[in-house]
C-alpha cells in the first residue's frame, strides 16, 4: 500500500538549508498557532499539528533529516533502499497501515523504528498451528493526553498477499496518563493472524510524546525554557510562567545566570503512584533587545561606562 509523499519542508515553512535553530522557531510558530487547545476549529488544528509534529519529529532530528534529504526525488522508487517497506512485503508477509495513531503511512513507513509487518508462517513444512507475529508501530500523544490519559480510536488495515484481500477494523486503545515517551502500549490480538486456529499475535505502539511549542519532557518531569531580560537575570523578578495546569509565579533570585534551572516539585507530569507527578523545571534563557531605540541604547552605554564588571576576568 504506497504513501503518499510528505515535504516537511513546506509544512514548516522553512527552506530545505534551515539550521536547527530556524527548524525550532518555526516549529513554535506554526505550534502555537495550531494548538488544538486554542484554535476556533479544534478538528482541524489537531490535524495540523501532527502535520507540524511529524515534521519536527523528522526535521529536528540530523538522522532522520538526513535519511529524508537523501530521499528526495528518489522516494517512490522501490529499489531505492530507502526502509525497505514500500509495495507488498517479501516472504509472504502482511502488510500493516494505521489510522489514528498521529502518525502519517510516510513516516510509518520510513522513519519509524517498529515493524509494520507480520510474517505467518507458510509452506509444507509449516506447522498447521501457529501464533500469528506481532506487530509494531508508533503512537503520538500530545502532553495534554498525557496528563489525563485519554482512549484512542485505531484502526488498522491490513492487506493479505496470498488473497489480495483487504482488511480494515477499528478498536480502541487506552493511553494510560503519565505514560512516558518511549514506552510500548499492548494491545493484545491485534497483531497478524494466527494459522489454522491459532490466536493472533499482539499489536504493540510505542508512544512518542508531541513536541510542544513550550515544553519537552524527560520522563516525568516537565521542562520549559524561561527567557529573561538581562535586568530581570540581574535585579530579580516574579514571573508568571505556564505549566500544562496553569500559570505559576517562579520568583527569579538576583544575579540568576544564563543556563540556571528553578524546580518546582510535583507539577510535571503524572507518575506511576497514584496522585504523584514529577517536576517542573524552568531554564534560564537570557536574551538580549537586538536594536534598542536611542534612549535605552543611550543606557546601555552609560552602564558600559560605569560598571567595573567584566566577565573575562570576574572570578566565578
Amino acid at each position: 500500500m504506497a504513501a503518499a509523499f510528505k515535504d516537511y519542508y513546506k509544512t514548516l515553512e522553512i527552506p530545505r538549508d534551515a539550521n536547527a535553530a530556524t527548524i525550532k522557531k518555526a516549529f513554535r510558530k506554526l505550534a502555537r498557532k495550531h494548538h488544538p487547545d486554542v484554535a476556533k476549529d479544534k478538528k482541524a488544528a489537531e490535524e495540523k499539528f501532527k502535520e507540524i509534529n511529524e515534521a519536527n519529529e523528522v526535521l529536528s532530528d540530523p538522522e532522520k533529516r538526513k535519511k529524508f534529504d537523501q530521499l528526495g526525488a528518489d522516494w517512490d522508487n522501490p529499489n531505492a533502499g530507502y526502509g525497505g517497506r514500500r509495495g507488498a512485503p517479501s516472504q509472504g508477509g502482511q502488510e500493516f497501515n494505521f489510522g489514528g495513531t498521529g502518525f502519517s503511512d510516510f513516516f510509518e513507513q520510513y522513519f519509524s523504528g517498529g515493524s509494520r509487518q507480520g510474517f505467518p508462517a507458510g509452506g509444507p513444512t509449516a506447522p498447521l498451528e501457529r501464533k500469528g507475529k506481532d506487530v509494531e508501530g508508533d503512537i503520538l500523544v500530545t502532553l495534554e493526553e498525557v496528563m489525563r490519559g485519554d482512549v484512542r480510536p485505531i484502526s488498522l488495515q491490513s492487506t493479505n498477499p496470498r488473497t489480495g484481500k483487504t482488511e480494515t477494523h477499528s478498536f480502541q486503545v487506552r493511553i494510560p496518563a503519565g505514560v512516558i515517551s518511549g514506552k510500548r502500549i499492548r494491545v493484545a490480538g491485534q497483531g497478524s493472524p494466527g494459522i489454522g486456529g491459532a490466536p493472533a499475535g499482539d499489536l504493540y505502539l510505542r508512544v512518542r510524546h508531541a513536541s510542544h511549542p513550550d515544553f519537552h519532557t524527560e520522563d516525568s518531569d516537565l521542562y520549559h525554557e524561561l527567557e529573561l531580560a538581562p535586568w530581570e537575570a540581574v535585579l530579580g523578578a516574579e514571573i508568571s510562567v505556564p505549566t500544562l495546569d496553569g500559570n505559576i509565579k517562579l520568583r527569579i533570585p538576583a544575579g540568576t545566570e544564563n543556563g540556571h534551572q528553578l524546580r518546582v516539585r510535583g507539577r510535571g507530569l503524572p507518575k506511576g503512584k497514584a496522585g504523584e507527578r514529577g517536576d517542573f523545571h524552568a531554564i534560564v534563557s537570557i536574551h538580549l533587545p537586538s536594536h534598542p531605540p536611542a534612549d535605552e541604547l543611550e543606557l546601555w552605554q552609560k552602564l558600559r561606562s560605569v560598571s567595573t564588571f567584566n566577565p573575562r576576568t570576574t572570578a566565578r
